[in-house]
């Protein structure tokens, strides 16, 4: 019995022993898997796309010049938004600048900035003004008088996928010594010393928060709190902390604490500035200082390293006093520690933060910007655009971009209230506008303002709405005369010609069209000139009938406009659907002189690095003889100067101007498109539904216009139209060589009525 009792307990025990080396052999083959696991996801992570870094989009640059109307307001609002600090006295470092001599003088350190083709440098200049406008430019340094002066282009917006982070990526050696000392000083003392995880501030933390009853310390080294950011979140468990401590571990064996430190510089969450997230040393310093990390002074590099604590807490843009306090509490740390001397002490505590507002990054163009991001799908992918950080380049005017929202906004509803049915139909169907601007000698898209409230709707009515242009329409019907002339061979066109504006039928296959004028007002023998800028339909619709229907198409068709155009008589008179952006573009080449220019938006796109992936270059073509060109400009400024667009007169735009109205038969569109030397713009107003607007297009898209170019031109000086060579003043005559001399009224007694 006591033998078999003991058979059995030594059998128990080798059962026992053999279970507990398999379960330790099985233990630890987990553990070797897991430790290997976790050594594969820090090794993705660290080798692999740490950071997601959003595209950018970038309005142009700002050109200014002597003669140029720059009021300092509106010159320090600018420099506000690009991120420049004020200063009392005369700028030292880049990114400063100050207004004096009752705001006549600006004098600027201007930015560093990579720009598409050239890394700028920058340097301080002085800007002396004159009531508002500039008199002189002068560097500085050297004392260079400048011809003209380019600013850094404003960031319009980002491409985000989920978060909304704003960080830029420094080696380790671009970050100053003093930031570094400063954040080991403050987060890891010993950082250098232990190889993870650390015991000793383990138990200094554990005693520190024993005495004090509660957690008051911590004692995560830095390269868990750079874990902890990386791959977990800020729950406290035992679990989790077990886990940090392992990947801190597996971190510190496979990299240099270098490199530790270089990620952990970028990744360190320091604040919020709206719904973006501010990330990094050099993103930090230029939110709270509007710096570059080399440039901040000792009391400012103490503040960054106290932000990490707590950094929405003792945020300069929340409470100065508080992180004035904070500021104090690190600078005796660092002096305590011989990172500093005494005597910098003394000077860091006697600095002083401003109370400022922070600049936010909001889209100020969203109906453009929705337009560059559907050009570049074509050749960038989503993931690429939210994750690449490319530099997208544009046409944009943020000036005019603001200008053009404000006159439309502020047009519509000067409608709405001098128009009582306006009103009443907007409860049903939205009144809405579009107002686009573009630069005719590049084709450069300056302004798109698309709608009314993006924040209501996101269709842009610019680019995407089909709408009828009505009389916009008519000078291709007169630029097919000017080109072709008559089809019937009854000889060429000009603006001299006569045609017979009365009532008449065009038959076409088994149809009649009968085209009426506004108002079934008819004026007899009238030349073309007169034909414009009065906007006649019926003599409009003869033109169109003696060219060819089918030449007036092909004719829109090398213009710009790119919708399907039905060859029927009523497309003389607009009586299909394009867009504004279609119709603005084609108006452009008559502004050029003929010469058509394709639309840009997107002007240039670097990689992060700056390096260069795509240049959108100008591209023109001569779509319509210069004499042609002049003949069709001058009937226009015509329109302007006597005919349904004089109300641009009236409302005090008195610059060289050519445009032309548009309103159609069935009243819901109106248009007006015109454009200066220098600048077009092209305005729509009607309902989204379609609904009758009832107004024409010189009262409701006309005053918009106005008061967009009559701010649009302020700061420039006046040009006007230049007359290319040979062109010349013609005498009134008809096709058949009729020629009407200053004896018109004779000869108006022998032409049929």
């Amino acid at each position: 019995m006591k033998r078999g009792f003991k058979r059995f307990l030594i059998r128990l025990f080798k059962i026992t022993a053999a279970l507990v080396v398999l379960v330790g052999l099985a233990g630890a083959g987990l553990g070797a898997w897991y430790v290997s696991h976790l050594s594969e996801v820090v090794k993705a992570k660290f080798e692999g796309r740490k950071w997601e870094f959003p595209s950018k989009i970038y309005a142009d640059s700002k050109i200014i010049y002597p003669g140029m109307h720059l009021p300092a307001g509106e010159m320090r609002e600018k420099l506000r938004r690009l991120g420049y600090r004020s200063s009392k006295s005369q700028p030292r470092t880049k990114g400063e600048y100050r207004i004096y001599g009752k705001s006549s003088v600006i004098e600027v350190y201007l930015h560093d900035f990579r720009y598409p083709l050239r890394d700028f440098r920058g340097y301080p200049v002085r800007i002396a003004l004159r009531s508002g406008t500039i008199q002189r430019i002068q560097r500085l340094d050297n004392s260079d008088v400048l011809p003209a002066l380019e600013l850094e282009p404003e960031v319009v917006t980002g491409f985000y996928d989920r978060v909304r982070e704003q960080r830029r990526v420094m080696r380790l050696e671009e970050v100053p010594a003093r930031v570094r000392k400063a954040v080991l000083a403050v987060e890891d003392e010993r950082f250098y010393y232990h190889r993870g995880v650390d015991p000793v501030a383990v138990m200094r933390a554990f005693l520190a928060n024993v005495r004090r009853g509660g957690v008051v310390q911590g004692g995560s080294t830095l390269t868990q709190q750079l874990i902890k950011n990386f791959f977990l979140d800020s729950e406290r468990t035992l679990e989790r902390k077990v886990k940090e401590a392992l990947m801190a571990l597996i971190t510190e064996w496979m990299y240099t604490k270098d490199q530790i430190l270089e990620n952990y510089l970028n990744e360190i969450y320091l604040g919020q500035n709206g719904a973006q997230g501010i990330f990094g040393i050099w993103e930090a310093a230029r939110f709270y200082f509007v710096k570059e990390p080399e440039q901040l002074t000792v009391g400012e590099t103490a503040l960054l390293a106290g932000l990490i604590r707590a950094p929405n807490r003792y945020s300069p843009y929340r409470s100065v006093k508080d992180a004035t306090r904070r500021r104090n509490v690190i600078l005796a740390k660092l002096v305590s520690d011989g990172i500093i001397t005494r005597r910098a002490y003394e000077r860091a505590l006697q600095e002083v933060f401003e109370k400022r507002k922070p600049v936010r990054l909001t889209n100020s163009a969203p109906y453009f910007t929705d337009y560059v991001k559907n050009e570049l799908a074509e050749h960038y992918s989503e993931d690429t655009l939210t994750a690449e950080g490319l530099r997208i380049f544009t046409s944009l005017d943020i000036e005019l971009q603001r200008a053009a929202e404000k006159a439309l906004s502020e047009g519509l509803a000067r409608l709405e209230k001098d128009y009582r049915h306006l009103r009443k139909t907007a409860e049903q169907d939205d009144l809405e506008g579009a107002l686009v601007v573009i630069k005719p000698q590049t084709g450069e898209i300056r302004a798109m303002v698309g709608g009314r409230d993006y924040g209501k709707s996101q269709f842009n009515r610019v680019a995407q709405a089909k709408r009828q242009p009505g009389s916009v329409f008519k000078p291709f019907v007169f630029l097919a005369a000017l080109t072709h002339g008559s089809a019937q061979g009854s000889g060429s066109y000009d603006s001299t010609t006569y045609i017979e504006d009365t009532p008449f039928t065009w038959a076409y296959g088994n149809e009649e069209w009968a085209p009426q004028n506004y108002n079934r007002s008819y004026h007899g023998w009238v030349t073309l000139r007169e034909a414009m800028e009065k906007s006649l339909n019926a003599a409009t619709a003869r033109i169109a009938q003696d060219v060819g229907i089918k030449k007036v198409r092909e004719m829109a068709y090398r213009m710009g406009i790119q919708s399907r155009l039905p060859l029927l008589p009523s497309l003389s008179l607009g009586a299909v659907e394009v867009t504004p952006l279609e119709l603005a573009g084609a108006y452009s080449a008559l502004a050029n002189n003929g010469v058509r220019t394709h639309l840009l938006s997107i002007k240039n796109v670097l990689d992060r690095d700056g390096g260069a992936l795509e240049k959108r270059n100008i591209r023109v073509k001569r779509v319509i003889p210069p004499r042609v060109a002049f003949d069709m400009h001058n009937m226009l400024r015509g329109v302007v100067e006597r005919g349904t667009a004089q109300r641009v007169r009236e409302l005090g735009f008195t610059r060289p101007a050519a445009g032309k109205t548009g309103t159609t038969n069935d009243s819901r569109d109106a248009w007006f498109a015109g454009y200066t030397p220098d600048l077009l713009a092209l305005v729509w107003v009607g309902f989204d539904r379609q609904s009758e607007l009832g107004l024409s297009g010189s009262s409701a898209a006309l005053p918009i216009w106005t008061d967009f170019m009559k701010h649009a031109t302020s700061r420039l000086p006046v040009t006007d139209f230049v007359t290319p060579p040979g062109a010349a003043a013609r005498r009134a005559r008809r096709p058949g060589g009729v020629v009407a001399g200053p004896a018109r009224d004779a000869l108006a007694q022998t032409i049929p009525r």
